[in-house]
């Protein structure tokens, strides 16, 4: 139990998953069959499974985190065995809340608990033993050269860049369109798609990953339509937007400027930020509205959005790990990075958080939790009118912005006819917003529809030029769609 007396939904299990196989691995260890030992004691679960090996596989969870440990050789985290306890001690009932006893942990169950306690209770930045750990590099000064040496490189990257954007104004937006890509600087792959990849590549080799990364969705604007050609100049609009930001970055605004640093792919350590001479840090207790992973096959990326109680600020927590894909390409099975953090939807967290600096600060690093994670009510929303607004004023601030978060209360789904577009309705019907075309054959839309009935339900999504992609649903309690 948690100090409110109340257990996690299967919901919300289910949306720490990392996989659909996962979940479905993980529903069928949610049984009192294959466990021994199981226990909880409202901070922790604990339990050993039945495996393919001689030994049981031993499996921690620490509530609080929510963390996880598992004697288990899978390169998944969560593993299906966390989430087989877990759903076991959802359950609550029945044979589920009888293989659950109440008391202290098994001993190896103690040993890592403790030692996670114990890094929780430590200062950030601090080391094991009390000592201070600095991440101040051993030498400043060759810190500081290989920072300009970076800024120039970057610099001149971008000056590169609108070389290469002036050549496609001077020849027309056509011939990215045609074998060649129009790639005046030579070396394409002959076509428009090799083209951009080849300047995205010098881009990286610039070590502006940022740039990198916005020049190869402009070679895939050409195969998005047949509006493709003013798409492609709004995007080479932006491009050179913060290609000049970068190169007159002296002369922005403080805000500005971090936001076109952080944009071109420069980066602030979470551990500056909450420790560092100029730390902020905003406590409140934070709900989590949405937790989101995607894989590109050699990152793993994890999305948690979440939302202040008494500020009403919107949050959004990044973490990184390998790739289950990647790792199991490796010579010799190397071991893979887990991700650092998992909140399923409904959670509410009494913590501190750092944002990083920008013109609309989002991005966040989380600091110190005051209090266990506890479930958190539904969320109070706004209606669609007010999400374009919240949009509107966040793209002021930073022209590349492609979404902000919105929690959206008492609207509709309405399924599209004959290919029209789905669309989410005010209840007074005053309003709608369509759904993003991310949404196209994807199930959630369904799962959206069936859950709402026809009736209003509130919603949690990100609101963009696109249209609103949904991330949860509440039924009372969260769904992730």
């Amino acid at each position: 139990m948690n100090p409110q007396g109340e257990r996690w939904t299967t919901d919300q299990v289910l949306a720490l998953a990392p996989d659909e196989a996962s979940r479905k691995a993980g529903g069928k260890l949610a049984a009192p069959g294959p466990w021994s030992e199981t226990g909880a004691d409202g901070t922790a679960v604990w339990g050993q499974c039945e495996g393919s090996g001689k030994k049981p596989y031993r499996t921690v969870v620490d509530l609080n985190g929510p963390a996880f440990t598992c004697s288990c050789p899978s390169r998944k985290f969560p593993c299906k065995h966390a989430l087989g306890l877990l759903l076991l001690w959802a359950s609550g009932e029945g044979d589920g809340d009888r293989a659950m006893t109440a008391g202290e942990p098994a001993p190896w169950a103690v040993e890592w608990l403790a030692g996670r306690r114990e890094r929780a209770a430590r200062p950030a930045g601090a080391a094991p033993g009390g000592g201070a750990a600095s991440r101040a590099p051993a030498d400043p000064e060759a810190a500081e050269r290989r920072a300009a040496r970076r800024m120039q490189r970057i610099g001149a990257g971008a000056m590169e860049l609108e070389q290469r954007l002036e050549d496609l104004l001077q020849s027309g937006l056509a011939s990215a369109g045609r074998p060649g890509g129009g790639d005046s600087h030579g070396g394409g792959s002959g076509s428009a798609g090799g083209s951009w990849d080849e300047t995205a590549a010098r881009m990286v080799d610039a070590q502006a990953p940022g740039l990198a990364a916005r020049v190869r969705e402009l070679g895939s604007v050409v195969a998005s339509g047949a509006d493709w050609p003013a798409r492609l100049l709004e995007e080479c609009a932006l491009l050179h937007l913060l290609d000049q930001g970068f190169l007159g970055l002296d002369r922005l605004p403080a805000p500005l400027a971090a936001t076109v640093r952080s944009r071109v792919g420069l980066t602030t350590e979470a551990a500056e930020l909450l420790t560092g001479p100029d730390a902020a840090t905003v406590r409140d207790r934070w709900l989590v509205l949405a937790q989101q992973d995607s894989n590109d096959g050699k990152l793993l990326t994890r999305r948690i959005f979440l939302r202040g109680e008494r500020t009403g600020r919107m949050a959004l927590h990044l973490s990184f790990g390998g790739s289950p894909t990647l790792g199991s390409a490796r010579a010799g099975g190397a071991p893979i990075r887990p991700l650092d953090l998992a909140l399923p939807p409904g959670l509410v967290l009494d913590a501190d958080l750092a944002y990083y600096p920008g013109a609309r600060p989002l991005r966040a690093a989380l600091g110190e939790r005051h209090a266990p994670a506890a479930p958190g009510p539904v969320p109070p929303g706004c209606g669609i009118d007010a999400a374009l607004t919240a949009y509107g004023d966040a793209l002021r601030d930073d022209p590349w912005l492609d979404s902000w978060p919105v929690v959206l209360a008492d609207v509709t789904p309405i399924p599209g006819r004959d290919g029209a577009a789905w669309q989410l309705a005010d209840a007074d019907g005053e309003s709608a917003l369509p759904l993003d075309p991310r949404c196209s054959g994807r199930a959630s839309r369904w799962q959206l529809a069936a859950i709402s009935g026809g009736a209003p339900v509130t919603v949690f999504g990100e609101c963009g030029h696109r249209g609103f992609l949904p991330l949860t649903v509440w039924d009372p309690t969260p769904v992730s769609l």
